[in-house]
Parts: structure tokens; C-alpha cells; sequence
């Protein structure tokens, strides 16, 4: 992207393997992504190979990543943890954890029976591939990645 953004937020659509960038509401740029490779449904359990869905945020970015760069989306979320636990998959422990990391605006427990280290990263997107990540084409992780700062908001609709 050729500028800086002032109010950028994410929004993925899973059913139409897109991401969507917005700067101040405004549509400013799409992208094709691949999604986990079970892609239909939200993301229950770790190595579901399901793809999240809700409101999230960039935790980190990675500039180191095995997949070309990457972005950390903040799963697993607030309403990840209440269904967790309401399900017996989480103890008090991970449930507090996690929700004490995403109202402070931190990166949640990464290692969870929920799952976790859901990115936005590069790699192909001939197929859906990941583990529950969203891919993109590496050029196009570079341009996400030079104008997405931590804290973006990151919608994932099915």
C-alpha cells in the first residue's frame, strides 16, 4: 500500500477467502487469503484446523516468521474463553489468563486446549492449508505488513 493509514482495521471473510483493508471505514485494499484447512465453522479446539471468527487484534507482528512475516491475531478471545470454560475444555486458570491479556490489549495464552498462534501470514493460497491461520501471498503479507501496526482491530466473519 502506498500510505500510511490513519484508522486501519482488518475485516476476513472466510466464505469469500478475502481480507479486507479499512482506514477510517473506508475500503482501501483486498487481498485473496487461504484459510486453516478445515475451513468452515469457528475454531474450537487446538489443531481443529479451523480459521477463528469474531473480533480480535493484532498482537505482534513477526518479521521472522517460517511463513515469509506475520501478524498475531488475538485468539484465543474473551467469548473463546466463557465458551471454554463453560465447556470444561479450559480450567479457572487459562480462562483468567486469558481474558486479564486481552483487557489489557496483550497477547493471549498461546498454548491452550482452545488452540492458539493464530497469524495472518504469508505462503500459498492456492488451497487451504494452514493449521487455522490466514495465508496470503508473500508480496502481499509485505504490504499488510509495513502498515498494520499492533492494535488493529481484526474482525474474521464466516
Amino acid at each position: 500500500m502506498e500510505y500510511a493509514l490513519i484508522e486501519p482495521e482488518i475485516i476476513i471473510r472466510k466464505k469469500q477467502r478475502l481480507l479486507e483493508v479499512y482506514d477510517g471505514g473506508t475500503l482501501v485494499k483486498t487481498f485473496s487469503i487461504a484459510l486453516g484447512s478445515a475451513p468452515d465453522g469457528d475454531k474450537e479446539v487446538e489443531g481443529d484446523g479451523r480459521t477463528p471468527e469474531g473480533e480480535f487484534y493484532v498482537f505482534t507482528k513477526n518479521s521472522e516468521s517460517k511463513f515469509h512475516l506475520s501478524l498475531g491475531v488475538s485468539y484465543p478471545s474473551k467469548e473463546d474463553a466463557e465458551r471454554g470454560f463453560a465447556a470444561g475444555l479450559i480450567g479457572e486458570t487459562d480462562h483468567d489468563e486469558i481474558v486479564m491479556a486481552i483487557v489489557k490489549g496483550n497477547m493471549p495464552p498461546q498454548k491452550t486446549a482452545l488452540g492458539g498462534e493464530i497469524y495472518i501470514h504469508g505462503g500459498d493460497i492456492e488451497r487451504d492449508w494452514t493449521e487455522g491461520c490466514v495465508a496470503m501471498r508473500n508480496e502481499e503479507i509485505e504490504d499488510l505488513f509495513d502498515v498494520i501496526p499492533v492494535g488493529t482491530r481484526v474482525t474474521i466473519l464466516a
